[in-house]
């Protein structure tokens, strides 16, 4: 039995998140499990490096899966291309030694968030953005970030359905950019509780709107209390853009 690697790229809009929730065909992991199993006659399951939230993007979501076959790389790809949905697509496929796994082995993950930020809305990215049309203040912005990176207890900026043992994650780098009506926030860390990214974010926006100033972030932070942190970014504008092992 082999252990394969996978690098999938998919459009989150119309599914419920990555991880299989009993219904596999709103689920990314439930469509790739799906076309797998009818491939090898029996029941497979993949890991992901991530579990994005429902409406969550991926430009380069890792996952792993162990089948007996007689198929090459190429063929298996190739069998997943064919039968997965045109939204979710294989970039790569390959044999990695038994002792990998997409989510224990990854050392940490860079989410990308796309604000378009300008008074007209832009008709081509509504379902890949979140549309903010009043101008925000980037120097701020980038003031407030400094406060999230380090290790912290980010219990704040989690969701109810958060179910793990510590809460403490560490951010090595946030990065606030803007090009051609977009602004570009990327945030990196060794891990990522749930709906963490998008409330930084939110919180963010908030900076730049003038509603929240940037030294209070590390009261937020320390309050531990969800309802301190305001507005959550929406779905739509989240991507999973890189992971490193």
């Amino acid at each position: 039995m082999n252990n394969y690697k996978m690098i999938i790229q998919y459009d989150g809009g119309r599914y419920r998140g990555w991880q299989r929730l009993g219904n596999g065909d709103s689920s990314i992991q439930g469509k790739i499990e799906n076309v797998l199993t009818e491939m090898a006659g029996e029941e497979v399951q993949i890991i992901g490096c991530s579990r994005t939230d429902a409406g969550v993007h991926a430009m380069e979501q890792i996952a792993n899966f162990k089948i007996k076959t007689s198929m090459s790389e190429l063929q298996i790809k190739a069998y997943l291309n064919k039968y997965l949905p045109n939204d979710i697509s294989v970039l790569h496929l390959e044999t990695v030694p038994d002792r990998f796994h997409a989510r224990y082995n990854a050392k940490d993950k860079t989410y990308l968030y796309k604000i378009w930020n300008e008074e007209h809305t832009n008709p081509f990215m509504r379902k890949y953005s979140m549309h903010v049309d009043q101008k925000l203040d980037i120097s701020k912005m980038k003031e407030a970030a400094s406060h999230f990176l380090g290790s912290h207890d980010f219990t704040a900026y989690s969701n109810a359905k958060s179910k793990k043992k510590s809460m403490v994650r560490e951010i090595y780098a946030i990065s606030i950019e803007k090009e051609n009506g977009f602004l570009h926030i990327r945030v990196r860390g060794d891990g990522f509780l749930y709906n963490m990214v998008r409330k930084i974010v939110g919180t963010l926006i908030e900076v730049g709107l003038n509603t929240i100033k940037p030294d209070q972030i590390p009261a937020i932070i320390e309050s531990k209390e969800r309802v301190q942190t305001g507005l959550m970014a929406e779905a739509a504008g989240l991507y999973l853009e890189k992971v490193e092992f």
